[in-house]
């Protein structure tokens, strides 16, 4: 391709925070691999050393500098690149090149904004410019207005009428957000939110919505197409990085989910987003009104959740496009049939589940609500959202065996939980269901879509099927349906009453196996050439043969904790990276998208 950069800086998301993790290291490392692809030197900025993009064998120079536009001057002002990468590094390395576009920096050095227009950028970060331009194509906004002092903020919210949602702009993981529901608690949040910035918004509170979001891509040549759409098990109020979320929507009609996508390419047309942008929505259960909540013109959580999801190579495609490629030449680097214009199609469920260490603190309230206090994730794959639930849960190494059928009680007051969640919330459904509760009820509390619901309902009824029946005689049919339903070995031992083993045995002896399925992004509509699996009990077949030869497996930290976080990561590429160039076969178990 003509017109290339010769050299570009890119800048990342330095150290970890909430809100900004793994998912950073693994868009800018994509990014560095799709340039260097084009023979594009590599310049990354990144002080976080334990990440794996600022490996010796991935970037042409790393600095280990502060993401801010001082230090990035310095080395802008050292290397002399043609070009600087703004959306992989999540709202650090955004804030910082918007910082350098304003003082004038990148204009003076000759340094080009590859990708989405600075414009666009702060167009979708700052929320007055926001709401303007949305205006400008009929697309709905939450009523809102922007205010820089506490009296004003609290006039305002008179004028919204009771409860508002407090946001900031240009800020991460819902900093400085939160539910008002009154003067007091407006004075007290909003005084708060203006530590962090000049400007804060006051918005309408959307009661009981469901959160929506979209992950869209879209090249200089307006080739534009909707990746993965993924619905958030909460609804509006708790962050999307606090809830469980589900890919594929589950419970949008084709006529909402048709609408929601067409709104989506419209609003990334209009503001001009080159390359891959995430668009959250509140859709109203009881109508087709919606309100575009926010929108993201750069790589995000989000993003990693849909690529892996998928098996669309998000972040990759967006480098392409950013040096100017359309969508119709980039081939998918996953499925090696089709290209990236190609929309991915899912014949599976996926379950993000966040990960709390909040026990570590004692003072910590264990609520959640509009801003992140998660420090990781678990992704579930299966066939059924029974499956992929219960698998997320345990996949989160808490001490959970599944939704029901634990060791402790996970949920003291499921009343509370439900109204007021905290982050035991998902396990006090079951607990719910099984005291009397109805769906509609626990729904009208919760404000949790009755189509979430009736699936807990479904595990709890396989539960108390295998409570009514003894080790010596539970039928096959019941095993397999608890397996396909998301049981555990150690879940139905503990419902029968007998010992994990001895049920691993009985599963056995009845021929019950998991079956390896593909991620394809085809739903097996072309051949495809992925190494990327799951197991699942709701399969009939294989769809790969084993392999006879050196193999070793590599186990994966799994989800982000305190004290276990992308060091791990680090070592787990490079143990790979060096197994393959020894000839073995490489097998890599983990679970954190």
């Amino acid at each position: 391709m003509n017109n290339l950069p010769s050299k570009v800086i890119i800048l990342g998301s330095s150290a970890l925070k909430i809100g900004e993790a793994g998912e950073f290291d693994y868009s800018g490392s994509q990014a560095i691999k799709a340039l260097k692809e084009e023979g594009v030197y590599t310049i990354l900025v990144n002080p976080n050393i334990a990440t794996i993009q600022t490996s010796e064998h991935l970037a042409d120079q790393v600095y280990f500098l502060p993401v801010t536009p001082y230090f990035v001057e310095q080395i802008i002002q050292k290397e002399k690149p043609d070009g600087i990468l703004l959306g992989f590094g999540g709202q650090t390395a955004l804030n910082c090149g918007l910082a350098l576009d304003k003082s004038g920096v990148l204009v003076r050095y000759g340094v080009k904004v590859l990708g989405t227009p600075v414009e666009a950028i702060r167009n979708t970060e700052d929320r007055e410019l926001f709401v303007t331009k949305l205006r400008q194509i009929d697309v709905k906004t939450p009523r809102s207005f922007a205010v820089t002092n506490l009296d004003e903020a609290v006039a305002r919210a008179y004028e919204i009428g009771f409860p508002v949602m407090i946001r900031i702009a240009f800020a991460l993981g819902g900093l400085g957000s939160g539910l008002c529901r009154d003067e007091a608690e407006v004075r007290d949040l909003a005084q708060k939110a203006l530590t962090y910035a000049n400007q804060i918004l006051v918005e309408e509170y959307l009661l009981g919505w469901k959160e929506i979001e979209y992950e869209i891509v879209r090249d200089q040549y307006d080739n534009c197409l909707s990746v993965c759409n993924m619905e958030n098990f909460d609804p509006m109020g708790i962050h999307t990085g606090e809830s469980i979320v589900v890919a594929p929507s589950q419970t949008l009609s084709n006529k909402e989910y048709h609408k929601l996508r067409e709104i989506a390419i419209r609003t990334v047309r209009h503001l001009g987003i080159i390359g891959e942008c995430n668009i959250q929505y509140a859709l109203d259960p009881h109508s087709e009104d919606y309100r575009v909540i926010e929108i993201n013109a750069r790589l995000s959580r989000s993003s990693a959740l849909a690529s892996k999801a998928t098996g669309y190579p998000l972040a990759h495609v967006a480098a392409k496009l950013a040096l100017g490629y359309g969508l119709i030449d980039i081939p998918n680097s996953i499925t090696r049939v089709t290209k990236a214009s190609f929309e991915p199609a899912l014949d599976y469920i996926v379950v993000k589940i966040p990960r709390w260490d909040l026990k570590k603190f004692k003072q910590v309230s264990k609520r959640i609500g509009s801003g992140m206090k998660s420090v990781g994730e678990v992704m579930a794959i299966g066939r059924k959202f029974e499956e992929a639930l219960q698998k997320g849960l345990r996949m989160l190494e808490t001490g959970a065996s599944g939704l029901v059928l634990n060791r402790q009680k996970t949920a003291d007051d499921f009343l509370q939980e439900l109204s007021e969640p905290t982050d035991q919330r998902v396990f006090a459904v079951p607990e719910a269901i099984k005291s009397g509760m109805s769906i509609d009820e626990i729904h009208e509390l919760s404000h949790i879509d009755k189509w979430f619901l009736y699936k807990i309902q479904n595990i709890v009824d396989i539960e108390r099927k295998l409570l009514t029946v003894g080790e010596q005689r539970c039928p096959r049919d019941l095993i397999e349906e608890a397996k396909q339903f998301g049981f555990s070995d150690e879940q139905i031992a503990r419902a029968l009453g007998t010992d994990e083993f001895k049920i691993r045995e009985l599963r056995k002896a009845y021929g019950l196996f998991p079956r390896v399925k593909q991620i394809d992004t085809l739903a097996a509509e072309y051949p495809a050439q992925t190494n990327y699996l799951y197991l699942t009990y709701n399969g009939g077949e294989d769809d790969i043969g084993f392999l006879d030869r050196n193999s070793v497996m590599v186990l994966g930290g799994g989800a982000y904790r305190i004290g276990s976080s992308v060091e791990f990561d680090w070592c787990c590429v490079n143990s790979v990276k060096t197994l393959a160039e020894l000839n073995y076969q490489t097998i890599m178990v983990n679970y954190n998208p």
